[in-house]
């Protein structure tokens, strides 16, 4: 009896059934999303490119890592490094001496400056051949000191021959460099080689290199070469075979495996909980319509268990059929959600997305089990009533949401508001990730309690409703006493404003506090940077021209000039680490303050000259590790090398130039490319600004460009830029599918009132009475729904901002407009469609038809 039920309500009265399929649908499309990027953050690999022919590689751990107890336990957190890390360049000749092995070269890429054609990509000798066979000197020979071999490609489009002399510069000097030979063309791009010895010193940080390819014997198998080549090295550094080894190409993976776990495990939980919430709510309303259908079934003798048999079955009919509607299009919004994180470089364009059946079957399995769920609480009520008390309930609704729900509704309110409270004395950091946590608590007290919500609403917005004439009035009284049906469609409203606000404020405060720093703080009068790897520096102790900062400071009418090497570091927050934009300062640190205003809380910047062994910390961050001037810290440079340097000063402006200042000396010798990104140069009193300006233009450092203090804001605004796109795009992945709930519901809510909307028009009510009263209806739950994610949104908002800036949130009206009159044309319009629907039928048939 049960299957037949389910198996004819689903087919005789399918528009029941429409609204619950919508929401499973996009749950299932979020679930599958999130699912897909998680899997594809754990699964995430490139294959070999340039190093497919040596079956071994080794290389550094590209990780931070820490180890502690928790409890009974000894568990370990790791960080993906900055920049690159690397191996100690004499494991290569430990490898070497291994039996199986036949060769073993270093390998190392570094930016080169004037090359011809532009930019090149700078080797040691060493590491032609990695590539495979072709990979060959075709013409000439080896280079010497002060000689040079190019790829031909780049030699015979410059018109260049060996014996010829090219100006290059590297980040550990340059000068002028003969053309020994000539190499096969190169897939990555124009490459210059250099003798090995001058290669290293070239590179920038000598003595290491960014991995070791090493070549079988004849006859020793990969497995057995990279067991002799693990006992070489020991602990020193990692063993790469298969396609593991493509990793070493792209250290960029491992920080494109983090952002990507961090969608689909962080905001992915978030994701699937609002998904499934929203789907259990629409469900139980679903359910709750029909109140009436299970009190006659109760009435003609049915059981309990056969009502609850009968949700059951309409749940397997329906849920899987949406769920498994939903699955192509969430690929479709993760294929999209890659592709995006792609373009912007968050993740290496050789990695692809990894589609496999894991999210699919979840998306299906959670979404039919929160059918099942919701259908069984929604219906628990009229099943377990007598026949003749169920007929009585069906046609009233309940005065009162149950003291169970009203309690677990005031447990949730006050988790989020002592959450919040923990919040306002954590850090930044920490405070930002308890953001969703606070959303979450308040959004299910709010579906909790959403009738009283609604009543309260009714209460204080039904005066002036009520002055607005009968359809006023009539939308004041039916909001009072439906309240429970209203908070249906007030929760998901809210969520759309709680989760849009939380994110896109979070980051329209960080950006607009970031920006007012930057625009307070940078005093210089003129901004260089580079359309190329960046601006050369001076090397200490290296013969050759000088850097961009020197040629800068001896013009005529500049009185100073200090050159960014912008980098990042991993710092140690308890048991948590995390990383930190980073400032490597050239030239002398007492002359930043004329660049610079960083707003100084304690110490002095020029410091900084003292020693390497100094840096200076945001005072957010310095109260966060709770280091004070004269204290040490322990930080991870770019490429994982630790260090502990002595705090020499804090300031307060490092949200918009960097968490940490350090002497350039520090951290050259641990980034890809030792070039500054940016020279900031302040002119004498008295100086002509455009004749400096012109003489900067003519200081012949290759790409260098000219701009003023706006081109140091457009570097900030860029650096930005992927946060503020993922906060953007996960707003609109949960706002959007908030917002299609909320416009369900509303349609659901509309449509249940058939027999309401026949006895107003029985009564003498006019067909434009009715639309004015379902408009007004649809303001009250607009307004409430926006009043309350306003309110859950600031809350949030207030302790997170003022631990990342210090400063309240930053609510642009050009955002938050546009946000509230879209959630009012939603209501309006998911409200007007149905109701006009509604009265094109006739009284006397809408009061006798079905529910």
């Amino acid at each position: 009896m049960s299957n037949g039920l389910a198996r004819a309500s689903v087919r005789f009265r399918p528009a029941s059934f429409v609204g619950t399929f919508v929401a499973l649908f996009f749950a299932a499309a979020v679930i599958t999303a999130c699912g897909t990027l998680l899997q594809t953050g754990i699964t995430a690999s490139v294959p070999a490119g340039r190093y497919a022919d040596a079956p071994v590689v080794v290389a550094a751990d590209p990780t931070v890592g820490i180890t502690f107890r928790q409890g009974e336990d000894t568990e370990t957190e790791e960080q993906p490094v900055p920049d690159r890390a690397r191996v100690d360049a004499a494991l290569t000749a430990r490898i070497a001496a291994q039996p199986g092995v036949a060769a073993a070269r270093p390998d190392s890429a570094f930016p080169v400056q004037g090359g011809p054609g532009g930019p090149l990509t700078g080797r040691g000798f060493a590491a032609l051949g990695i590539a495979g066979p072709q990979d060959r000197l075709v013409e000439g020979r080896a280079p010497g000191a002060g000689e040079v071999v190019l790829d031909s490609d780049t030699a015979r489009a410059a018109q260049l021959a060996p014996g010829a002399t090219v100006a290059l510069t590297a980040p550990g000097g340059g000068g002028s460099y003969r053309i020994s030979g000539l190499a096969a063309p190169q897939p990555a791009g124009p490459t210059a080689w250099f003798a090995d010895q001058q290669a290293d010193r070239l590179s920038g940080h000598p003595g290491r290199v960014d991995a070791i390819a090493v070549q079988p014997r004849e006859g020793v198998t990969a497995k057995a070469l990279a067991g002799q080549v693990g006992t070489a090295v020991g602990g020193a550094a990692e063993v790469r075979t298969g396609r593991d080894r493509g990793a070493v190409e792209q250290p960029a993976l491992a920080g494109a495996r983090e952002a990507l776990a961090g969608i689909g495990g962080s905001f992915g939980g978030i994701a699937t909980m609002t998904a499934v919430f929203v789907a259990v709510s629409t469900v139980a309303l679903a359910t709750g319509q029909r109140a009436r259908e299970f009190a006659l079934l109760r009435a003609v003798g049915a059981t309990p268990r056969q009502i609850r048999r009968t949700i059951a079955t309409e749940a397997m009919l329906v849920a899987p059929l949406a769920a498994a509607s939903g699955l192509l299009p969430g690929l479709a919004l993760a294929r999209w959600w890659f592709g995006g994180m792609v373009e912007r470089g968050a993740v290496p364009e050789a990695v692809e997305l990894s589609v496999g059946p894991l999210p699919m079957v979840a998306a299906v399995v959670l979404c039919t089990l929160a059918a099942l769920a919701a259908g069984f609480f929604a219906a628990r009520r009229p099943a377990r009533m007598r026949a003749g008390q169920a007929l009585g309930a069906a046609a009233v609704e309940p005065s009162r949401p149950g003291w169970i729900r009203t309690g677990l509704g005031l447990l949730f309110a006050v988790g989020g508001t002592v959450l919040a409270g923990v919040a306002t004395g954590l850090n930044g950091t920490d405070a930002a990730n308890t953001a969703l946590g606070v959303v979450m608590c308040f959004l299910t007290a709010v579906a909790l309690l959403g009738p009283w919500v609604a009543r309260v609403a009714a209460g204080l917005l039904g005066v002036p409703l009520r002055a607005g004439g009968a359809p006023g009035s009539l939308a004041a009284d039916n909001t009072r006493a439906n309240a429970r049906r209203l908070a249906s469609a007030i929760t998901p409203i809210a969520m759309v404003t709680a989760f849009c606000g939380t994110l896109l404020f979070m980051q329209s405060t960080l950006r607009h506090e970031s920006g007012e720093q930057v625009r307070t703080g940078l005093t210089a009068d003129h901004v260089l940077g580079s359309t190329g790897p960046g601006l050369p520096a001076a090397v200490p102790g290296a013969a050759g021209t000088p850097g961009a900062v020197e040629r800068a400071a001896g013009l005529p009418g500049v009185d100073a000039a200090v050159g960014v090497l912008r980098t990042g570091v991993v710092y140690r927050d308890g048991h948590n680490l995390d990383s930190a934009a980073a400032l490597g300062i050239t030239g002398d640190p007492s002359r930043l303050p004329r660049v610079l205003d960083l707003d100084v809380r304690s110490g002095a910047l020029a410091d900084l000259g003292r020693s390497p062994d100094t840096v200076a910390l945001d005072a957010t961050l310095a109260s966060a590790l709770g280091a004070e001037v004269g204290e040490r810290v322990q930080l991870w440079l770019g490429d994982g090398t630790e260090s502990k340097p002595l705090v020499v000063a804090t300031y307060g402006r490092g949200l918009g130039f960097g968490q940490v200042l350090l002497p350039r000396a520090a951290v050259a010798e641990h980034v890809t490319a030792a070039f500054d990104q940016q020279v900031l140069v302040a002119d004498a009193p008295g100086a002509d600004r455009a004749a400096v300006a012109r003489g900067l233009a003519g200081l012949g450092v290759p790409g260098m460009t000219v701009t003023d203090r706006a081109g140091f804001a457009a570097q900030a605004d860029k650096d930005q830029e992927m946060g503020a796109w993922a906060n953007a795009v996960m707003a609109g992945v949960l706002g959007g599918f908030a917002a299609v709930t909320a416009a369900n519901t509303l349609v659901m809510t509309v449509l249940d009132r058939r027999r309401e909307v026949a006895l107003l028009r029985l009564a003498g009510t006019t067909r434009g009475q009715v639309r004015r009263m379902m408009r007004w209806e649809a303001l009250l739950v607009a307004a409430t729904g926006l009043g309350v994610g306003a309110v859950i949104a600031w809350v949030t908002l207030v302790p997170v901002t003022r631990g990342l800036t210090g400063a309240s949130p930053y609510v642009p009206p050009g955002t938050a407009l546009p946000l509230a009159a879209g959630a009012v044309a939603l209501c309006l319009a998911a409200t007007a469609a149905p109701a006009r629907a509604l009265l094109r039928s006739r009284p006397i048939a809408m009061g006798g038809g079905k529910q």
